[in-house]
């Protein structure tokens, strides 16, 4: 790279919950998708974890905002802002002049036309030169360790935050695919209305998501049950502090409604399988990727419906960038990149 190098090379998964880029071949910002901005001066106060801490606890003059809604860009300024944020973060020591940026970002296998022309334009104003795009169920599967690009059929779940991808893949492209806004959000939201139909007590996004990562579950008895998750709230109707026990078979029971649309997007995408294929995923198993394969005992779950194998990618947070930073290698190899 050095002091003549003018071209900074970046592989970027803007996700609805994580932002993650990498630069160099390793993971150099991995944090929540979320800014915090002045209402008055416009100005940005904080981007990623700090204004995570923030979120929720904000007076009137600041407001957090989350710009990515569904896997999609819901606030152009905000997401411009938040990517310009995230980039300054990538410290690139021995650069005389500002790199021009070379970026490969994913994106849903269900984006429109218009969803993928803002969140190219998003990234132009951020400065990339060269923005090449990717649908995210092929990152996550580059970054499972497939060969995507082999005569051979390969399923992919990937749920991230905003939207659950699923897809069979050969010979580098697509074959068939879903792409459902049943995810990490709205699991997480089922959280927090559990506890308040059930307990009458109100708790915060944050609290629910925390939950969510310590006991949520999709199977309603586990060989290993992780111990209850102690939350403390304001009751509703006495508004005086209410602490209670949530245990993992709760949040299995507060889950599964969400999960019955993910079981059943699954299997319409392997109705669309055709034969050949069908025998190679069979055969080769089908991946889980992205936040949602840690929800304990999903893996089972869908084995149990579908009667096929599931593998949880290795570490299913990062597979996308993962993903994303070998197609940034090849960039001059894979076809199904789009410019």
């Amino acid at each position: 790279m050095g002091l003549f190098s003018l071209t900074q090379e970046l592989a970027v998964d803007l996700g609805t919950a994580n932002t993650l880029i990498i630069y160099n071949g390793k993971v150099v910002v991995d944090e929540p998708s979320i800014i915090a901005v002045n209402v008055h001066t416009g100005k940005v106060e904080a981007i990623g974890d700090e204004a995570r801490k923030m979120q929720g606890k904000t007076h009137p003059n600041i407001k957090t905002i989350r710009p990515l809604k569904d896997g999609v860009i819901a606030d152009f300024n905000a997401a411009e802002q938040m990517l310009r944020g995230m980039i300054k973060k990538v410290k690139t020591p021995g650069h005389l002049f500002t790199p021009s940026l070379k970026m490969v970002i994913c994106i849903p296998s269900g984006s429109t036309n218009v969803e993928m022309r803002t969140v190219r334009e998003s990234a132009e104003h951020a400065g990339g030169r060269d923005v090449y795009m990717i649908f995210e169920p092929m990152a996550a599967a580059l970054g499972a360790g497939l060969d995507v690009e082999a005569p051979e059929g390969n399923m992919i779940i990937d749920i991230g935050g905003g939207t659950t991808e699923i897809a069979c893949i050969s010979l580098g492209g697509i074959v068939c695919s879903e792409s459902i806004d049943v995810a990490g959000d709205v699991f997480t939201d089922d959280i927090q209305k559990y506890i308040k139909q059930q307990y009458n007590v109100k708790i915060g996004e944050r609290t629910a998501e925390n939950i969510k990562m310590a006991v949520g579950a999709a199977l309603r008895e586990l060989e290993t049950p992780p111990e209850d998750f102690v939350v403390t709230g304001p009751n509703l109707l006495t508004a005086l502090p209410t602490t209670i026990n949530i245990s993992y078979s709760e949040v299995a029971y507060a889950l599964e409604k969400s999960l019955l649309k993910v079981d059943a997007a699954v299997m319409k995408v392997l109705e669309n399988v055709p034969p050949e294929l069908y025998t190679d995923i069979v055969r080769n198993g089908i991946y889980l990727a992205g936040g949602g394969a840690l929800i304990k005992g999903l893996d089972k779950r869908l084995q149990e419906k579908t009667g096929i194998p599931f593998v949880i990618a290795e570490d299913p947070l990062r597979a996308i960038v993962r993903g994303t930073g070998i197609a940034l290698k090849n960039i001059d190899k894979f076809s199904f990149l789009m410019k």
